[in-house]
């Protein structure tokens, strides 16, 4: 699978570097390279793509405003050399975030993760029509509605899946990359072990996610970002 994607950046030997990984990277197809995101627009006005690598600080419009803008935005990744635009950037549904300067090394695992979001997508598109999904289970097929799971947790081959109203999880032989592809966006990613269905959580206090008095889940460094970001989007205050 190519991935069609534009080069988003107002400095030339910045635009330059990140066209010259966009290269490097086999599943990468360079749609266009823009100096500007007016020209970016402009380009997405008349052209698809599936992803951007885009800048934030540019002069006229910035990278933040200019995704905002799109009725239907591609897949993102934001280049920047200001860490202080991290909440913003997921708050838009970025798939990475990358601090310049970045090495290939950091540039090929943000590629990796626009290949995934872009496969989950895709694999989970029939799943995403449907409220629930098949799990096998101690020989047996087993229905598991959405609403019902509380969180899922990985344990290396295999994934204990936790429903409400049930003492003892559902244990399937199943990693958790895979699962992530088939549950709906009320689910999120917050540890390496673990996805929490949003719908469950009571409360967020410090590093742990709390969804009753005898149950909380570890915020992962790696997640906090995104998480976060999603936590003040639903935040009601004042």
């Amino acid at each position: 699978m190519k991935i069609r994607c534009i080069a988003v950046d107002d400095e030339p030997l910045a635009l330059e570097q990140l066209v010259a990984y966009i290269g490097k990277v086999p599943f990468l197809e360079l749609a266009a390279r823009c100096q500007s995101a007016v020209e970016a627009r402009r380009y997405l006005e008349e052209n698809t793509v599936d992803a951007i690598f885009c800048d934030i600080s540019m002069p006229d419009l910035n990278g933040l405003d200019f995704v905002e803008s799109l009725e239907v935005p591609p897949l993102v990744v934001f280049t920047t050399a200001y860490s202080e635009y991290a909440v913003d950037g997921f708050r838009l549904n970025a798939v990475d975030y990358l601090l310049k300067p970045f090495g290939l090394q950091e540039f090929r695992r943000a590629a990796a993760r626009l290949e995934e979001r872009l496969s989950a997508a895709s694999s989970g598109q029939n799943a995403a029509q449907q409220d629930f999904i098949f799990l096998r289970s101690n020989g047996r097929i087993v229905k598991v509605d959405f609403a019902s799971i509380r969180y899922v947790e990985g344990m290396s081959e295999y994934l204990k899946v936790w429903v409400a109203g049930e003492q003892k999880p559902i244990i399937t032989l199943l990693s958790i990359k895979k699962i992530e592809e088939y549950l709906p966006d009320s689910f999120m990613r917050i540890h390496r072990s673990y996805i929490v269905n949003c719908a469950m959580i009571q409360e967020v206090s410090k590093n742990r996610i709390v969804l009753d008095e005898g149950t909380s889940l570890p915020l992962g460094d790696n997640y906090k970002n995104a998480f976060l970001a999603y936590v003040e989007r639903m935040l009601v205050e004042k």
